[in-house]
């Protein structure tokens, strides 16, 4: 979908992309015949001659008994169409198209169905258009057959043309937007915090790839949720006011709105007001002062220098952001190895000897890159690079070579687990990006391949585990996905 980059982008979108991995059929039960949906009008309207198309990529394709289902795609007009071969008169071919990942598909929308007529093996539907630029809409189709005499219904699986999605970071991020709520401002099946993440990937990407298809996300988000919760994005978890902090300096710095570095500010601010002397500082985890975990504290950090960084003249935060670093450092949280803990144990304020989690190593990589820009302090890199090159090296963080959190399984991590890779390799990209040598390149190359190899369907959405095998997905798994093929040269 091109939304408000139709005309600058035409050309980039129109690319030709490797074409995905077909994901299994679904079987189904038949389904009663309904109502035609209403026609989409992008390029060209829903219902044209698929001899019009100037190109055809098969996107999936699907079997029962001898018939082959396949979708077809167009990808220079953003349009497919299904078809049946090895059949007979009497086979039902038809399109689905869905505006939420693949989860639901409209009521009606069973577009073009079309019966083989008699003499015939096979047959064809009109095009249909894969998005609905003039609503937002981010789009996938899939083919799907019955033949004659059947009740069983085949699938292939969802996909769509690579308009928005010319290569593996755009295609990425227009898979993650599938599953972005226009009503709602947020990510639908994800959390709170982890839609901060996935905003700031999808922000991340505009700057990287250039496409500004999606920037529409950032002030949708923005005034939908501005009063949520404690206002200004700020909550009772630490954690999650600083991952929203740190969205809105990102979008500032794509953007340049004001109103954005503000509301980071009044986050920082929140949690400055959560720092007190147990454990000998720091901030807590939450309001209620339960624990001193190691995110809301490196997050800290990272913020504050952030913030300093970008408001001329200013002292208070950058003395944060100091304090927070000589406390961090000190605490006992970076264990013997180089590794972060979860946290203190707050009864004796030692490390609690919780599992190393992957964006406890992440965050302090992009914490202290921020706060040697602020200072110039050649140690803070020199410090992050050890950290980077113990969580890079590190056998149980990397399986066969490949980032994998502790206790990573198919169908697992939760709702906060699948976020915690894609924030390690976009921090650690942070880090290569100020360091001279640059030397994580092939690392993040290597993650980047093994999970388009491994962990991908044919709709460009990713699964937890980068080395695969592909589980299932949702926002949080698409962000971190999104984060890594972000990061990757």
């Amino acid at each position: 979908m091109h939304f408000l980059a139709f005309l600058t982008t035409l050309a980039l979108a129109a690319a030709p992309a490797t074409p995905a991995t077909p994901a299994a059929p679904a079987a189904q039960t038949s389904v009663a015949a309904t109502p035609a949906a209403a026609p989409i009008c992008d390029k060209y309207c829903d219902a044209r001659d698929p001899a019009l198309s100037p190109g055809d990529r098969e996107g999936s394709a699907a079997t029962t008994g001898s018939r082959r289902i396949s979708l077809h795609l167009d990808d220079g007009d953003d349009m497919g169409w299904a078809a049946i071969t090895g059949g007979g008169a009497g086979d039902h071919v038809w399109l689905d198209r869905s505006f939420d990942a693949g989860r639901t598909w409209a009521s009606g929308s069973k577009l073009g169905d079309t019966v083989t007529p008699s003499g015939a093996t096979g047959y064809r539907t009109l095009m249909y258009n894969a998005d609905d630029w003039a609503n937002k809409g981010v789009g996938l189709l899939r083919a799907c057959g019955q033949p004659a005499g059947s009740g069983t219904i085949a699938c292939t699986g969802w996909a769509r043309t690579t308009w928005n999605a010319w290569d593996r970071r755009t295609a990425a991020a227009t898979a993650l937007m599938e599953r972005y709520n226009l009503g709602t401002g947020l990510f639908d099946t994800t959390g709170w915090w982890n839609s901060a993440n996935a905003l700031t990937a999808v922000i991340d990407n505009a700057r990287i790839s250039g496409m500004g298809s999606y920037r529409y996300a950032i002030d949708t988000t923005y005034t939908k949720n501005l009063s949520a919760q404690g206002g200004s994005f700020r909550n009772d978890y630490l954690d999650d006011t600083a991952w929203w902090g740190l969205a809105w300096v990102d979008a500032y710095d794509l953007t340049g709105d004001g109103r954005y570095l503000n509301t980071a500010r009044a986050d920082a601010d929140h949690m400055y007001a959560y720092w007190d002397g147990v454990c000998g500082g720091g901030v807590w985890w939450n309001t209620s002062r339960t624990t001193k975990n190691a995110i809301p504290n490196s997050l800290y950090i990272q913020l504050n220098a952030a913030l300093h960084n970008r408001i001329p003249g200013d002292t208070a935060y950058l003395a944060r952001a100091r304090a927070g670093w000589t406390w961090f450092s000190g605490s006992g949280v970076i264990n013997s190895g180089n590794l972060v803990n979860d946290g203190l144990n707050t009864a004796t304020c030692a490390n609690n000897g919780q599992p190393v989690w992957t964006y406890n190593q992440g965050v302090p990589l992009a914490a202290l890159t921020e706060l040697h820009r602020a200072t110039g302090d050649a140690s803070l890199l020199t410090k992050a690079r050890a950290m980077a090159n113990a969580s890079t090296t590190n056998a149980a963080l990397n399986p066969g070579g490949i980032l994998r959190d502790p206790g990573e399984t198919a169908g697992g991590g939760g709702l906060d687990g699948p976020t915690f890779k894609g924030v390690y390799v976009r921090d650690l990209a942070v880090l290569n990006a100020a360091l001279p040598d640059h030397p994580y390149p092939a690392y993040l190359q290597r993650q980047a391949n093994a999970a388009y190899a491994n962990d991908r369907n044919s709709a460009e959405a990713y699964g937890l585990m980068w080395a695969g095998p592909f589980d299932q997905t949702d926002a949080a798994r698409q962000q971190s996905a999104l984060d890594l093929m972000n990061a990757a040269p």
